[in-house]
């Protein structure tokens, strides 16, 4: 719902800053007052084809800016998500755009540069135009199919055939493949035979390539680490052994500790004092070399390795590498691989049973999606007729009493998709012996908001989120069929937001909130246009004035509280 609009340097509007409400919003004022250029200014906010024209004269640049209050509209926030902007839950969304004085345009959302696509995008979910001026709606046929399925609440219809159309292109894929395949089956049925028993033979296994290596390097560096550990060992035994003297110690302290007795007092007691921590000093040392010993021996053992296996790893490892290097995979991957290249070779001796199983699948799933199809177009077919008998008694009140209406419906097998088969295209004609043909190709002017009008009617009560704007939908009518359009529009913002521009005091006076576009001269005489909200008095006298011109009679103003009141 538009909650405001904000216009800098546009055309004749200096500045201009409105706020919008919910209901419906009536626009009143003189010819040529500048309600063009208000609706032109939301457009240019909402996307719309930007023009230096709209440049007020002598100014660098003018802009636009219009505020909505959206809701967290899915639509909307899958737009922004896609587009990597960010708005926080129940935050008004705010529209800009800049164009200046030679022709170049900017646009921001909510204060993030923005492309005028996703500006237009975002603007067309927003704001519905219908009248002499609509570029939106109803006038482009890509938007009837969606209107007449929300009207026929076929949503079950048509995620059925959603879900028909994806198996259908899966199993016309997987027949495509196989066949595709298939053709190439002979050329490649001995490549893949001879390398898979290749690989068969090697039998490669994940991760074996680090291991291999690893044992590779330990067995290159074992022959040299097992000499220098003989080295050690030697080194340790050299004249006796250090075992042999330490025990030689431990034997001479026992019979010194002999030749002093048992005495702990004096000078024998010092030196027994001494020679014990020698004692076991010694013993210490002693057993630290006997464990060294023991480790030596042990680190020996495991160098002791098999005759020829140091050949047998580097055979495998190269083997494995160079299996790599022909099949343009890395070792580790060579298992994987391997089950591939089975996968293919069955495939390929299985392909015909494979293929016939895909071509019944496939028929399978275009039976399934035909019988959804064809649901889906019975839905659209009686939800059609029900919409074109009710625009067609709709039309008749709003002096559209010799047209008719029809929901053209052309189902292609040849052209089937996610959404079906069905092409729908809404389709009027005014006067009785002429064709029928497209909404903006037969109507004009007013006769095209009319038409609009009572299509919208139809189809929904006002759509929540949506404002739906009507320019001059009034033109050419007045008493009864005036008083029919009003109503009409009351119902469409019952639930939303319904914009009208329009001379007809019958429609003004039924609605929710007025304004009023003036144009008047500054002090330089400078035509500029301003909007007024109107309440009270100021609102009655305006509807007067639309009843009787400018010299407003007391008999217009009490016609005016009289059309008030009937609302």
């Amino acid at each position: 719902m538009l909650t405001a609009l904000s216009v800098r340097n546009i055309v004749l509007i200096d500045a201009l800053d409105a706020e919008f409400a919910a209901g419906l919003c009536a626009l009143t004022g003189e010819t040529g007052a500048g309600k063009s250029i208000l609706l032109g200014a939301l457009g240019l906010a909402a996307g719309e084809r930007a023009d230096r024209a709209q440049v007020s004269a002598g100014r660098d640049d003018g802009s636009a800016t219009a505020t909505f209050r959206i809701s967290d509209h899915p639509v909307i926030m899958a737009l922004l998500a896609d587009a990597g902007l960010e708005i926080d839950p129940g935050e008004d969304l705010l529209l800009r755009r800049r164009v200046t004085a030679d022709g170049r345009s900017q646009a921001w959302i909510n204060d993030q540069p923005a492309s005028i696509g996703l500006l237009r995008q975002i603007g067309d979910a927003l704001i519905e135009v219908h009248g002499q001026h609509d570029g939106r709606g109803l006038l482009d046929p890509k938007t009837h199919r969606g209107l007449l399925d929300d009207f026929a609440a076929n949503s079950k219809q048509r995620d059925d055939v959603a879900r028909a159309w994806k198996a259908l292109s899966v199993a016309r894929d997987r027949l495509e493949d196989l066949e595709a395949s298939r053709k190439t089956a002979a050329e490649q049925e001995a490549f893949l035979r001879h390398s898979l028993e290749e690989l068969d033979a090697l039998e490669p296994l994940a991760n074996e390539e680090p291991a291999l290596a690893e044992e590779r390097k330990f067995l290159q560096n074992a022959e040299q680490a097992l000499g220098e550990l003989d080295e050690a060992r030697a080194a340790l035994e050299t004249d006796g052994g250090l075992s042999t003297r330490l025990n030689a110690a431990l034997r001479g302290m026992e019979k010194v500790r002999a030749a002093l007795g048992e005495g702990d007092s004096g000078s024998a007691g010092s030196a027994r004092s001494a020679l014990d921590r020698a004692t076991g000093a010694l013993d210490r040392a002693l057993i630290e070399f006997t464990e060294a010993e023991d480790a030596l021996a042990d680190a020996a053992d495991t160098f002791q390795i098999e005759p020829g296996r140091l050949n047998e790893v580097e055979e495998r490892l190269f083997a494995l590498r160079a299996a790599g290097r022909k099949h343009d995979v890395a070792v580790g991957d060579l298992s994987a691989f391997r089950v591939e290249m089975a996968e293919k070779l069955d495939a390929i001796e299985n392909a015909d049973d494979r293929v016939k199983e895909a071509g019944k699948a496939l028929k399978a799933a275009e039976a399934t999606y035909d019988l959804a199809a064809t649901k889906l177009t019975r839905s659209r077919e009686k939800a059609g007729s029900a919409i074109a008998r009710a625009v067609i008694k709709e039309l008749p009140p709003l002096k559209l009493d010799k047209a008719q209406f029809r929901v053209a419906l052309e189902t292609d097998v040849t052209k089937p998709g996610a959404s079906g088969r069905d092409r729908i295209t809404f389709e009027v004609m005014t006067n009785p012996g002429t064709p029928f043909g497209p909404l903006d190709k037969i109507a004009s002017g007013g006769e095209l908001a009319r038409f609009a009008l009572a299509i919208k009617v139809c189809l929904s009560v006002g759509e929540v989120g949506l404002t739906l704007i009507f320019d001059e939908v009034d033109q050419g009518v007045g008493g009864a069929v005036a008083a029919a359009v009003g109503r009409r529009l009351k119902r469409l913002a019952e639930t939303g937001q319904t914009l009208i521009v329009t001379h007809s005091p019958q429609v003004a006076a039924m609605a929710d909130h007025h304004w009023k576009i003036e144009k008047s001269e500054d002090g330089k005489g400078r035509v500029r246009t301003t909007l007024r909200p109107l309440v009270g008095d100021a609102r009655r006298e305006e509807i007067a004035r639309m009843l009787s011109g400018e010299n407003v009679t007391d008999a217009a103003r009490a016609q005016a509280d009289e059309l008030m009141g009937a609302v």
